[in-house]
């Protein structure tokens, strides 16, 4: 597929006045990774949400906001920004965004933010990660990235994670 970018995508930091909005994509993003990890809410109808609080309060996490036209499409939340390896511990784009080229955009802006190691989990079960997290390895680092299985921490019913292992060099 070609790619399509937006030209008013617009990926940024997202502020504490941002929170309610991200609040209330992220039902949106635990409800897609549910039927990978077939995980049902919890009987008030709530999914799980200590990395969303975390993301916007602890240190070396930064979550992030991607718009287009003004209208929220997704978010990104990054964790271990002070270790030696940063995590893409969330990344979410809205279904009426995907295949346009936004995810792929909005993954390049937010890892060249944070030079240096990166590790992303994805489950082999969600086809699209298949196909798109390696995209995103290769465009940054070329063929210098790992991928290795994993088990869920504290979850041994689940079946492992797929990690992607690689480098994004400073800029220029």
């Amino acid at each position: 597929m070609t790619e399509t970018i937006l030209p008013d995508l617009i990926v940024r930091p997202a502020t504490p006045e941002d929170r309610p909005t991200v609040e209330r994509l992220w039902p949106l993003f635990r409800h897609d990774l549910s039927e990978f990890r077939s995980v049902l809410p919890a009987p008030d109808g709530s999914f799980r949400s200590e990395w969303l609080g975390s993301a916007f309060t602890e240190p070396g996490w930064a979550p992030y906001l991607m718009t287009c036209g003004g209208r929220p499409v997704g978010f990104a939340f990054v964790r271990a920004l002070d270790g030696p390896v940063r995590v893409l511990n969330s990344f979410f784009v809205v279904r009426g965004a995907r295949r346009q080229g936004i995810g792929l955009r909005a993954a390049r802006e937010v890892l060249r933010r944070h030079p240096g190691s990166w590790e992303i989990a994805y489950q082999h079960d969600n086809q699209a990660a298949v196909r798109f997290w390696p995209r995103v390895a290769r465009e940054l680092a070329g063929d210098a990235w790992t991928r290795e299985s994993r088990a869920v921490p504290d979850r041994p019913e689940l079946p492992p994670d797929v990690w992607i292992s690689f480098a994004v060099p400073a800029r220029a």
